[in-house]
């Protein structure tokens, strides 16, 4: 099978290892790659593609990854939680930024890096839900990397 191409804003915070991510995939149902695998599950190209507009939050932790979406979430209510991330780091300052009541993140300077945590809640109906929070230690993040993602990223939304 062809692979399938996802494009649409991603912010990824971490490393190869471990990070979270922030996406709203988009799938174009004209890849040979879409066009097969709906065929093969016997719907049209367009719904298995999806609407492209619901908000994921995956996370990793070496190669265990999950994730969930986050229905009703908003592009201008991703670029706000960017902009508050982007303002924390200009600030040089140990902070906390939160993005709804699923991801929460700590950071401090540590010379030109910033030291990240990160706090992720799935919502109680998701299978991890009930299990909880999980933290992960993203380590140190070289800031200017961490600034210009952000820039990245809002530029995507705009």
């Amino acid at each position: 099978m062809s692979p399938i191409a996802v494009d649409g804003p991603e912010l990824l915070i971490g490393t190869a290892e471990v990070y979270v991510a922030l996406m709203r995939p988009e799938i174009d149902p004209t890849q040979p790659g879409v066009l097969i695998a709906a065929r093969d599950a016997g719907v049209s190209p367009e719904e298995f593609a999806g609407t492209g507009d619901v908000w994921t939050l995956m996370y990793d932790v070496d190669g265990e990854g999950d994730g969930f979406e986050l229905p009703g979430a908003r592009d201008v209510e991703a670029d706000a939680f960017a902009e508050q991330l982007q303002q924390a780091l200009s600030a040089a300052e140990p902070f906390t930024v939160e993005a709804g009541n699923f991801l929460s993140l700590e950071a401090r300077p540590s010379g030109g890096d910033w030291v990240v945590t990160a706090r992720v809640t799935p919502p109680e109906d998701e299978e991890d839900g009930a299990a909880g929070p999980r933290t992960l230690e993203l380590g140190a993040l070289p800031a200017a990397e961490l600034l210009a993602d952000l820039e990245d990223f809002r530029r995507t939304l705009a």
